[in-house]
């Protein structure tokens, strides 16, 4: 037997492998792991995957802008994801755009 200590892990590292095993085994939970690394920061930050049926992702935007945008590149973006999960989970996308706030008086009293 060795006397030799294996040295600390990165406490990050450690965390996100706990994560990985608590979160769900769901195709929108593998997705929602790999999305920024998948799609890159840009988008990420402006859209958010927050369903998935039958292959069909669905992507919630910051904006109508945003949603267009990533419907023009979803075919990218489907390569992307799919390359990143190592299989061919997601076919195509379907982008919608957070609800407008309200601004009646009622809200603001």
């Amino acid at each position: 037997m060795s006397n030799r200590r294996r040295a600390p892990r990165n406490a990050a590292t450690s965390i996100r492998e706990l994560a990985d095993r608590l979160a769900p085994a769901t195709t929108l939970a593998q997705i929602q792991r790999h999305w920024a690394a998948a799609v890159g920061e840009a988008v990420a930050a402006q859209a958010t995957p927050t369903g998935e049926a039958g292959g069909v992702l669905t992507v919630t935007c910051s904006s109508a802008v945003w949603a267009q945008e990533i419907d023009l590149m979803s075919i990218s973006l489907i390569d992307a994801l799919n390359g990143v999960l190592g299989e061919q989970k997601v076919a195509s996308l379907r982008c919608q755009t957070v609800a407008a706030k309200s601004w009646s008086h009622e809200a603001a009293q």
